[in-house]
C-alpha cells in the first residue's frame, strides 16, 4: 500500500501535467469545505494552473531547442508558478479527506502520535503552529506541515504564492489563497483554519511521515 501510495505521490512530477481526480466527491467535505468552493478550487483554479504549465512547458522545450536562452529564462517563472500550483493542490486534495473516510482522526498511537507529541506537545499545539503561520501569511501562501531531513522534525513553514515547500517532506499542507476559503468564510480565516483540521487525511500524513 505505500508503495502504491509513493507513485500516486511522484504523478505530480510528470509532464504533460494532469488534473488529478478526486478520491471523494465535492460535497464530501461539508460542513468545512463547500461543495461550491471545491468544485471551483479543483475544476477550475488547479485545472488553470495544468493548462498554463503544459503551455510554459511546451514554449519552454521549443525555446531550448533553438538556443533561444533569453526566451528560457523569461519562461521559468511560469513554470514556477503554475508548476507549484500544480504540485501544491495535488498534495492538498490528498491531505483532505471526509469525516466518514476517517477524516479528521488523528492517531491515538504510532510514529506519527509519537512525532508530534516530541515536537509540538501534542495535536492541539501542532494545530496551534500551523494556524499561527497560516494566519501570519502576508497576501497569498500555503501553511505547511513538514519534516525536516535535517533536524529530523515536524516543523511548519510557510511558502509564498504558489512555492513549492522545498527542502521539507510536505506532510500536511494548507492552501491560505482567498479562492480556498473566501465563499464559506469570507475574511474570517482563523473559523476556515479551525474548521479544516476536522477533515484532515492523517492516514495520508501518516504515509507521507514514514515515506520521509
Amino acid at each position: 500500500m505505500l508503495r502504491a501510495s509513493l507513485v500516486r505521490m511522484s504523478a505530480f512530477n510528470k509532464l504533460p501535467a494532469v488534473l488529478p481526480q478526486l478520491a471523494y466527491p465535492y460535497n464530501a467535505l461539508e460542513p468545512a469545505i463547500s461543495a461550491q468552493i471545491m468544485e471551483l478550487h479543483h475544476s477550475k483554479h488547479h485545472q488553470t494552473y495544468v493548462t498554463n504549465l503544459n503551455k510554459a512547458q511546451e514554449d519552454y522545450t521549443t525555446a531550448t531547442q533553438a538556443q533561444d536562452i533569453k526566451k528560457q529564462i523569461a519562461l521559468q517563472a511560469a513554470i514556477k508558478f503554475n508548476g507549484g500550483g500544480h504540485i501544491n493542490h495535488t498534495l492538498f486534495w490528498e491531505n483532505l479527506a471526509p469525516q466518514s473516510s476517517g477524516g479528521g482522526q488523528f492517531p491515538s498511537s504510532g510514529k506519527l502520535y509519537d512525532q508530534v507529541q516530541q515536537d509540538f506537545g501534542g495535536l492541539d499545539g501542532l494545530k496551534k503552529a500551523v494556524n499561527t503561520a497560516a494566519l501570519g501569511i502576508q497576501g497569498s501562501g500555503w501553511a505547511w506541515l513538514g519534516y525536516n531531513p535535517q533536524t529530523k522534525k515536524l516543523e511548519t513553514v510557510t511558502t509564498a504564492n504558489q512555492d513549492p515547500l522545498l527542502g521539507y517532506v510536505p506532510i500536511v499542507g494548507v492552501d491560505m489563497w482567498e479562492h480556498a476559503y473566501y465563499i464559506d468564510y469570507k475574511n474570517v480565516k482563523a473559523t476556515y483554519l479551525d474548521n479544516i483540521w476536522s477533515v484532515i487525511n492523517w492516514k495520508k500524513a501518516e504515509e507521507r511521515l514514514a515515506s520521509a
